[in-house]
């Protein structure tokens, strides 16, 4: 069975209609990227009275903010345990400060702009299903409560299979993320502030000014944030710090649910995460580093098999997936780009996207601003943490030089474009270019080449998402190769003489 994925997010909020960039244009700060981070930073720059342009390459928030499973906790994917392990108590400390502050922030402005985006402050269960899960468990509670969170050990988990007892954390929160973004977008234009959607940046340059170029003209500001999940403005550095992953969400109708509207989380490898969204219940996991799994449908029939073992399925609303950066050493980095002036980044937020976004939209604006800030030296991103980050780091990396090795050994998944089927695509090896070819449903050939922009290793086939997903460093092209997810700026390469092979449809 084969189905089209859609986040329940973007299928449940309208669609947004801001211009693209036409010609030049000089403001204060020029913010890439309109998602939580972003539109966080742009307001509250906006709100301090600087002059802003928020731009995106497609729509407001229909990137990753708008694939995630919005939760708002302060329970960090990275366990208190080893933050305090590897960074220290007090860091540990302002990770759980600047969650919390972060959820308080995004209630502050739902109830003073009355934004309706179905805001509510529930509990979050981190559970055991194994005595070596509670063992694990009661020694991160700890450390939790060390760190500051509201938490203590329960028996009671109300989920209708039986655990061994969990974390239970109070004062957590969900909402619908894209009505949230939606509505503090609306609040950006105006007294020489923009927000430009379909406006893809090209470079970008740090300097007095700093330069935005894009397809349909030139921005130019002091100070720029790029704020597109992972860093667009470095080539190198950055990513050698950082590791692309597919997550992956059911929302459901259950036959039988939670007994309470909660966030929870289990403890396994790879682990689940469940919500309800208004009697949709939204149930994740699966986790795989990008352009490493053949089949990219199998985490979908996994989360279904899941799902219908422990709660049964009623029916399925949407499948969909997103992209989580993974940092080197445990923690984000957030601040002013290395070796640079006037660029600021923000990635690695793991899968506390919507706490951490809305951290760095804080924290950027505050650097920004000229404003102290307690979190700025923990998350700044040219840390070097050995201890915390060394294993990781070998692992991570080791996937570039093997990947540009062993595709440029193999030879063609297949010999013709005939072999291959609707909705798939292989790669092909001819005269010298390695050529990635897909066929979309109704039949038609695509060819783009297979060499990913950002540094040359060869994209591989996503049949769930029809992209080609580079697994060295995470970058996503649709099937006629335009970027969908950085650090590749630029779309792979369109194949020279198109009239060379002819386009064949399938029988």
């Amino acid at each position: 069975m084969k189905f089209k994925t859609e986040s329940y997010w973007i299928s449940t909020s309208p669609e947004t209609h801001y211009s693209p960039l036409k010609g030049d244009l000089a403001v204060d700060v020029i913010v890439v990227g309109a998602g939580i981070t972003g539109i966080t930073a742009a307001f509250l720059l906006k709100e301090a009275g600087k002059k802003v342009a928020l731009i995106d390459q497609s729509h407001i928030a229909t990137a990753e903010s708008g694939h995630t499973t919005a939760h708002l906790t302060e329970v960090v994917d990275t366990r208190y345990s080893s933050i305090s392990s590897d960074f220290g108590k007090e860091a540990a400390r302002w990770v759980a400060q600047s969650s919390r502050a972060a959820i308080e922030r995004i209630a502050e402005w739902v109830d003073h702009f009355q934004i309706e985006c179905d805001f509510v402050r529930l509990p979050a269960f981190l559970y055991a299903q194994s005595r070596r899960d509670v063992f694990d468990l009661r020694k991160e509670l700890s450390h939790a409560q060390s760190a500051g969170l509201w938490a203590e050990w329960t028996q009671e988990v109300p989920l209708p299979f039986k655990t061994r007892g969990a974390i239970c954390v109070v004062n957590q929160a969900q909402f619908h993320p894209r009505k949230y973004f939606l509505a503090l977008a609306e609040r950006i234009p105006g007294d020489g502030s923009f927000v430009f959607e379909k406006t893809h940046a090209l470079s970008i340059e740090d300097g007095e000014p700093s330069r935005v170029v894009t397809e349909s003209g030139v921005l130019t500001g002091k100070e720029v944030i790029v704020a597109t999940h992972t860093p667009i403005s470095t080539r190198y550095l950055m990513h050698t710090k950082l590791a692309a992953y597919r997550t992956y969400a059911l929302a459901v109708e259950l036959k039988t649910h939670p007994i309470q509207a909660a966030l929870f989380w289990d403890n396994e490898n790879p682990y689940h995460y469940i919500r309800n969204h208004q009697g949709v219940w939204i149930i994740g996991g699966e986790d795989h580093k990008t352009g490493t799994k053949e089949n990219t449908y199998e985490p979908f029939y996994q989360l279904e098999e899941y799902t219908n073992a422990k709660f049964g399925i009623q029916a399925i609303r949407n499948y969909w997936s997103g992209q989580i950066i993974e940092p080197v050493d445990g923690l984000p980095f957030i601040g002013k780009s290395p070796q640079s002036e006037h660029l600021y980044i923000a990635t690695g937020f793991s899968g506390n996207g919507m706490t951490f976004g809305t951290v760095s939209g804080m924290l950027l604006s505050d650097l920004i601003l000229g404003r102290e800030n307690p979190w700025a030296e923990l998350y700044r991103p040219n840390r070097i943490k050995p201890m915390a980050a060394g294993t990781t780091f070998i692992s991570e990396n080791k996937d570039y030089p093997l990947c540009m090795i062993s595709d440029r050994i193999r030879g063609s998944e297949v010999s013709s474009t005939a072999q291959i089927k609707r909705g798939e695509g292989k790669i092909i090896k001819e005269n010298g270019q390695a050529l990635a070819v897909s066929r979309d449903e109704d039949g038609q050939i695509h060819e783009v080449s297979a060499v990913c922009t950002h540094l040359g290793c060869y994209v591989h086939w996503n049949s769930a998402e029809q992209s080609w997903d580079c697994p060295c460093h995470g970058s996503r092209f649709s099937r006629d190769g335009e970027v969908l997810n950085g650090p590749a700026v630029t779309g792979l390469s369109q194949i020279q003489a198109p009239g060379k092979r002819k386009q064949r449809r399938a029988a």
